[in-house]
């Protein structure tokens, strides 16, 4: 059973182009027209064009976010560890 394409044609044709504008050095980004510097950016750029244009490309992949609770139940506890040792350094000096 062959597997679905997750690129479309279009999309492919996209960063086809896209990575020539690179090549050649024209290859621009942004609103200001800054020159592109590597080819993971170019075709981040070229994706983006093809998403726009509405052709077959997968959804941006989103960072998923850490629980804090953990973090800051460990933090709690360390900083109550800390104080206990200060003071207690502290009234070994006197």
């Amino acid at each position: 059973m062959p597997t679905k394409r997750k690129y479309g044609k279009s999309s492919q044709n996209e960063v086809k182009k896209e990575m020539r504008r690179y090549k050649k050095g024209t290859a621009k980004s942004g609103p200001k027209g800054k020159k592109v510097k590597s080819r993971k950016q170019a075709i981040a750029i070229a994706l983006s064009k093809a998403r726009k244009k509405g052709a077959k490309v997968p959804k941006k992949k989103t960072a998923k976010k850490k629980s804090s609770t953990k973090k800051t139940a460990k933090r709690k506890t360390s900083t109550k560890r800390s104080s206990k040792k200060r003071s207690a350094k502290r009234k070994s000096s006197k």
